[in-house]
């Protein structure tokens, strides 16, 4: 208690420099905080993935369906032993408000998603309904919506006035879960399309593959691919994992970019602290002096200062995780579109007070050691 008093007191001894140090050290923190948080949301959908399941998608490209044909095919691979498909939608809400949308068949892909609960009950009502949809948690709480709400869609790859009615709303099993996607009946879209005699009957975006063994992953994708070589329409196959990450590297520069920011920034805090108690350190010159003339020892003197460092780093940092945690929880809502899962992670939080503790410590090392050696006579001098 009575070194915590010591270190209070001599950490406050200039109010106002250690008072700007600080303000410094949280929007520092807190701005690392953040940008940790967005690399994170960037990365969700890779991190939420699924290593027991597989993606198949033309091998031309991801904007090429693939026949419906090919789910029989696909069932009597070695390996599979679910499969399902989807189709992207790109409808508008409102004819300006987009959220994801796949058309889905509705009797096989919750099967192979257990990270969505939803009821029993619900389930079964939106099976029977043809017109029926399912939503996310996330996405309901958005628009308010409720059971039995009409929602309005318009898309630009299939065109018309589409309405679907909310028979359920799914919740995410985890807390990093993404529920700001709507589901509806793939057999809807795909007998619209036809009786719209419109190309595209009867073919699908991609397949989802659920397999008996994650480590054969690789195996199993080289046999799907196999399969269907040479026909007028090959497939690529791929872990959901490698099929999200082919998305994310699309911003490679910008998620580099992010990386290096959130570093310089604890750099630049990282200098400011040093300087502060570089300061700190020569003004006490004198009274080094004479507490080592006195007996004490000079790792007692090299303590005073780093435990100085390390208070003022650790009321920094604090400040900034309080900081970041209702920040994130006001910019989930602006960024709920783009990030489907905005959130400060546990890992964020404590990579917070890592990087507050280092600077800490760092910042002090040197004034430290110097404070350690202050000759007894020289330091003398310097008493007015």
């Amino acid at each position: 208690m009575f070194l915590l008093r010591l270190l209070l007191r001599n950490a406050f001894r200039h109010k106002l420099r250690t008072l700007l140090t600080m303000v410094g050290f949280v929007v520092a923190v807190a701005a690392f905080g953040l940008l940790r948080t967005v690399l994170d949301a960037w990365y969700a959908g890779v991190e939420s993935s699924s290593s027991a399941r597989l993606v198949v998608r033309s091998a031309t490209s991801l904007t090429v369906p693939l026949p419906l044909a090919y789910a029989e095919r696909l069932r009597g691979v070695e390996g599979v032993t679910r499969v399902s498909w989807s189709n992207w939608f790109g409808g508008l809400y409102r004819e300006r408000e987009f959220f994801p949308q796949f058309g889905v068949d509705a009797t096989s892909y919750l099967a192979l998603y257990p990270e969505f609960v939803l009821s029993p009950d619900e389930l079964a009502a939106w099976q029977r309904d043809r017109k029926g949809a399912v939503v996310g948690r996330k996405l309901a709480d958005k628009y308010g919506w409720q059971l039995g709400d009409t929602i309005p869609l318009k898309s630009g790859i299939y065109p018309g006035d589409w309405a679907f009615t909310l028979r359920g709303i799914y919740e995410g099993a985890q807390p990093d879960t993404d529920t700001s996607t709507m589901l509806f009946h793939w057999a809807y879209l795909n007998e619209t399309i036809r009786a719209g005699r419109r190309s595209g009957g009867n073919f699908v975006g991609v397949y989802i593959l659920g397999i008996d063994d994650p480590a054969n992953a690789a195996l199993i994708s080289a046999r799907v691919d196999q399969t269907f070589a040479n026909s007028p329409a090959e497939t690529k196959t791929e872990t959901e994992q490698a099929f999200q990450l082919g998305f994310v590297s699309m911003s490679e520069s910008i998620l580099l970019a992010l990386n290096a920011v959130s570093g310089i920034v604890i750099v630049i805090i990282l200098a400011v602290m040093a300087n502060t108690m570089a300061m700190t350190a020569r003004e006490r010159i004198a009274e080094y002096a004479t507490l080592k003339a006195l007996g004490f020892r000079p790792r007692f003197l090299a303590a005073l200062l780093i435990g100085e460092g390390l208070l003022i780093a650790g009321l920094g940092g604090l400040g900034g995780i309080a900081v970041t945690l209702p920040t994130v929880a006001a910019l989930a809502q602006s960024f709920g579109g783009l990030f489907p899962v905005f959130r400060a992670s546990e890992l964020t939080l404590v990579l917070q007070a890592a990087a507050a503790i280092a600077v800490g410590l760092v910042a002090a090392a040197w004034p430290a050691w110097m404070a350690s050696r202050v000759q007894v006579a020289a330091g003398l001098r310097n008493i007015a």
